[in-house]
């Protein structure tokens, strides 16, 4: 799995959404023993959930999950040998709507709810994940299989923006979005959430994921059915596809992880450390905390997960959205500790998922306050697991997460060069998430 920084055109894509809908008598693909029936009512989470099940093939027994395993790998024999030989697929045949009816559901809405009275943000991660690979199913799905040759992951999320600070935990949402992008072995899929409140839909939030698919054992890459535009507001779409791949490229060889900071970035380093010398002292190694200000160090907040069964995907790994719940409710608490104050989650992006995380493991998460500005915090959060028989530590994920706090914070001053490289890298998420933001 790798980083991903698309830039999703989100009002074009919403429109074109609105569009495909009109076009189509447009209701939910019901994938079953190879067929695909229509059926009128759009599906809760729930089913979305059972449905990939079923398109996989997966067993909802952890004990029979190795039988489910060697059964598929009898796949392998249908996946296709290049792209040519697949069918090219149109963007309305992957359009989804599902339904999370808070609303009407009292004990559903129990488990969304939060201590202040609205939804858990994190459950709506998990939600996201799941219909994001099962729009991707959508779109390679074979009608003469009965159970899919490819197993579709999460690679990346590239940015999921707020269009609303308050979600309702007693009104329903309705999820839609189809695939914008395809690459040879890579999907793009744009997802919206819109809630009714007031007797009407607004939108609440909009995102963009990346998935890959692979064999069925999850081994090595394999090949997606490309995708054809049709009409000009289709193919703006798919350009703006091609453009963020590029711009992917280009944001992944400037990494801080590989490449020095640029001269104003050197600038502001340099006048951090400035800043908190010790004038009394002539001394490199004299530091004070300036006014209003709290070291990096202090700045910390650490989880551990066991990484139990239950927690698995369909493919008997960790639930990729169970992953970024965690991260997500741990980077939560850290900026509410850091701030003295609730934080409202303004956007989330860049999620890196690096490898895979097996059942059984200890992962260890570790959020840091990494850049502060007027009344918004910027958070990171890294995960890895740890190995306890070798002690070996292996970086699984990284996240990164924008808060808006009530009240203006103090600034995050960095003491150590590495510091000073998290404090510009969340300082370029923060900047790019407002500059989208405007």
């Amino acid at each position: 799995m790798c980083p991903l920084l698309f830039r999703a055109s989100y009002g074009s894509s919403f429109v074109l959404y609105r569009v495909l809908k009109s076009a189509v008598s447009f209701t939910f693909r019901k994938f079953s023993m190879g067929q695909i029936s229509r059926q009128e009512k759009a599906p809760d989470m729930a089913e979305v959930r059972n449905r990939l099940r079923e398109i996989v093939g997966a067993s909802t027994n952890w004990q029979d999950h190795q039988q489910a395993l060697t059964e598929r790998a009898s796949l392998s024999q249908y996946l296709a040998q290049s792209q040519d030989e697949l069918p090219a697929k149109r963007m309305k045949d992957s359009a989804i709507e599902a339904h999370l009816p808070l609303g009407t559901q009292p004990a559903l809405r129990e488990k969304y709810l939060n201590s202040h009275n609205s939804v858990r943000f994190g459950w709506i991660l998990e939600d996201l994940d799941c219909l994001g690979v099962l729009i991707c199913y959508s779109h390679t799905w074979n009608e003469e299989l009965q159970r899919s040759p490819l197993s579709i992951v999460t690679a990346l999320v590239d940015k999921i923006d707020m269009r609303q600070n308050i979600i309702y935990p007693d009104c329903d949402i309705k999820f839609t979005g189809h695939v914008t992008w395809v690459g040879k072995t890579s999907i793009e899929a744009t997802m919206h959430m819109s809630q009714c409140h007031g007797g009407a839909y607004t939108n609440v939030l909009d995102a963009t994921f990346v998935m890959v698919a692979r064999d069925p054992e999850n081994k090595r890459a394999a090949f997606v059915n490309p995708l054809k535009p049709e009409g000009p507001d289709e193919e703006a779409i798919f350009l703006q596809g091609e453009i963020n791949k590029k711009r992917r490229v280009e944001l992944s060889t400037a990494s801080l992880l590989k490449v020095a900071p640029t001269a104003e970035e050197r600038t502001l380093v340099h006048n951090l450390f400035l800043n908190t010398l010790d004038t009394r002292r002539v001394s490199f190694h004299s530091r004070i905390l300036p006014p209003n200000s709290v070291w990096m160090e202090d700045a910390k907040l650490k989880g551990l997960e066991i990484c139990h069964p239950q927690e698995r995907n369909i493919f008997n790994r960790i639930f990729g959205g169970f992953l970024m719940r965690k991260a997500y409710e741990l980077g939560r608490a850290n900026a509410c500790v850091f701030a003295g104050c609730r934080p409202t989650v303004v956007a989330v992006d860049d999620i890196l998922f690096q490898k895979p995380v097996e059942i059984g493991s200890l992962l260890m998460l570790s959020s840091q306050v990494c850049y502060t500005e007027g009344m918004h915090v910027q958070v990171r959060v890294h995960t890895e697991v740890l190995d306890p028989l070798t002690r070996q530590h292996s970086t699984t994920n990284v996240f990164h997460f924008t808060f808006h706090l009530e009240k203006e914070v103090p600034s995050v001053v960095p003491q150590s060069y590495g510091e000073s490289m998290l404090y510009l890298d969340g300082k370029r998420h923060f900047d790019e998430t407002m500059r989208t933001q405007s």
